[in-house]
């Protein structure tokens, strides 16, 4: 789950009220945190379903793959275009445009008559996600004055730290109930009558603002990135069903040209008219260009991850939904728990030691996983399980929150906006990558051919594989981050005084801008 958004938000239009009695702004909060919560739980409530899915519309395994990686995909390819959107036209029509046809989106993912609709549904939804979630804190910096951002940023840290903890139980509960016959369709119908009254209340009560100077739109560059992401994704998740065809590796390679086009885009339009869907001169900065390649690196690992977990407890163990969204419950409170203590008690005084110490633990607790996947087999409980969980949990948690800062630490601040927004484009097509690799690591251990009394040993077997795959991924991750900041810049310039206010925001990822604007960034905590 980690589902996120981070985009320039610079604030302009009216003016922020900082009278007690003007209520409008929290209803204002409490709508645009319904929507980042409805798309957390969106993001996390698919995996537990798949299962289900996958039996009642007979979906192949790239088709579920790709009810994933298709929203990833789509999200990622639109958080930069979403944020900009709203800078020039209006976050709040953004956000209202966003939140319909994510809810529309949804009713047709829901009365999705076969697999290539669901898949085409979520593309939708998650293009469409791209559109709202940006505008979520870019409104919330536009209404809230300074001095309240520290309560609100601590009120949706909770949030983010909820819908990781329901995602998962919601929709095994919704799974297991299948109201009114419809297994596994109410996880995404269960967004209508959110989607709707957020879009009725939003109008009412959201203010509208832009940004201060008008922004251009990179239409070439949003294509490119897309081409290439598809042309290397797309092959990745069919190429074992198809029998690796010639096509699949010259598109690959291919997506390796379109993302040199790209870089030399980007570069000429930077010179023509300042205004580049990346700010190439930032990886010239050691701290960013390192962070870029954690990200990067932590989605491919989380997006693997998540699907062969799931795939493992549900088809491999033959779990119920109810029974594997309850086993990751540790899980998502360790995550919270560590990311509520890493930003304000561990990095001030340990800097980027913290973020290792986060990645061996996530290492260690794959070892774990192996070690009582192999010695427990097709009897391996639930509370078996919780000790490797809970310490890959912390270990995340430790990661996720600080890390977004310790990136952002030494970019220079008129580029702000732009770091922040590749930063979580960067890690959601990771993501992306990562559901697309599950072909080669877990389905490419597996054989076309398996008695049904094979099945479940060959699944647990893929799945001890696919978590080797991780292990070491985070291993480079390790690495890589010796090429981060010892500590986060604005930390350590900070007085005491403000270390606490400086955490809070931290951990809401909010970086200052130089014109007296922000940028804020929503915490990823899953994909």
């Amino acid at each position: 789950m980690t589902s996120s958004s981070s985009l320039p938000s610079t604030a302009a239009g009216p003016a922020v009220s900082s009278d007690p009695s003007d209520r409008r702004r929290w209803f204002a909060l409490a709508i645009v945190m319904t929507a980042a919560f409805m798309d957390l739980v969106d993001v996390t409530i698919v995996n537990i379903a798949i299962p289900s899915i996958q039996e009642d519309t007979g979906a192949s395994f790239s088709a579920i793959q790709w009810i994933t990686a298709g929203y990833s995909l789509a999200f990622a390819a639109g958080l930069i275009t979403g944020g900009r959107l709203g800078d020039i036209y209006g976050r709040k029509r953004l956000f209202l445009i966003g939140i319909g046809g994510f809810t529309l989106a949804s009713a047709l993912c829901g009365f999705a008559a076969g697999p290539e609709m669901l898949v085409a549904s979520r593309i939708l939804q998650g293009g469409t996600a791209a559109l709202m979630v940006p505008q979520v804190l870019s409104i919330v910096h536009a209404t809230f004055p300074a001095h309240e951002r520290g309560k609100v940023f601590g009120l949706f840290g909770a949030i983010v730290g909820l819908g990781a903890v329901l995602g998962p139980l919601l929709g095994a509960l919704l799974t297991e109930w299948n109201i009114a016959g419809l297994e596994w369709r109410p996880i995404f119908l269960i967004n209508l009558p959110v989607g709707i009254a957020g879009l009725i209340l939003g109008r009412k009560f959201i203010s509208e603002s832009k940004a201060p100077k008008a922004l251009r739109l990179d239409l070439v560059g949003v294509v490119l990135v897309t081409v290439a992401m598809l042309m290397l994704i797309y092959p990745l998740t069919r190429g074992r069903e198809l029998g690796w065809p010639v096509w699949g590796h010259v598109s690959m390679v291919g997506s390796l040209l379109v993302f040199l086009v790209l870089v030399l885009f980007e570069r000429a339009k930077a010179r023509r008219d300042g205004s580049p869907l990346v700010e190439l001169s930032l990886f010239r900065v050691k701290s960013f260009a390192a962070g870029i390649a954690v990200q990067l690196t932590f989605g491919i690992g989380l997006g693997i991850f998540f699907l062969v977990w799931t795939l493992y407890m549900q088809m491999g163990l033959g779990w119920s939904a109810l029974r594997a969204g309850t086993t990751g419950i540790p899980f998502s409170i360790a995550v919270s728990f560590a990311a509520g203590i890493s930003v304000q008690k561990l990095v001030p005084r340990f800097g980027r030691k913290v973020l290792q110490t986060g990645a061996l633990l996530m290492i260690a607790g794959l070892l774990i996983y192996i070690w009582e996947s192999d010695r427990y087999g097709m009897d391996i409980t639930s509370w078996q399980m919780a000790l490797p969980l809970v310490v890959m949990g912390i270990g995340m948690g430790l990661i996720v929150a600080p890390l977004t800062d310790m990136v952002l630490s030494e970019v220079p601040k008129e580029h702000s906006g732009s770091a922040s927004g590749l930063i979580n484009t960067v890690q959601q097509m990771g993501n992306a990558l990562g559901l697309g690799l599950v072909a080669v690591v877990f389905f490419g251990s597996i054989s076309d051919r398996l008695a049904p009394q094979d099945a479940g040993p060959a699944f647990a077997e893929a799945f001890q594989h696919s978590l080797w795959w991780v292990a070491g991924v985070l291993a480079v991750i390790f690495l890589v981050m010796f090429a981060l900041p010892a500590r986060p810049q604005r930390q350590a310039e900070s007085g005491d005084e403000n270390g606490d206010e400086a955490g809070a925001e931290g951990a809401a990822g909010v970086a200052d801008g130089s014109d007296g604007s922000d940028v804020v960034k929503e915490p990823a905590l899953a994909p």
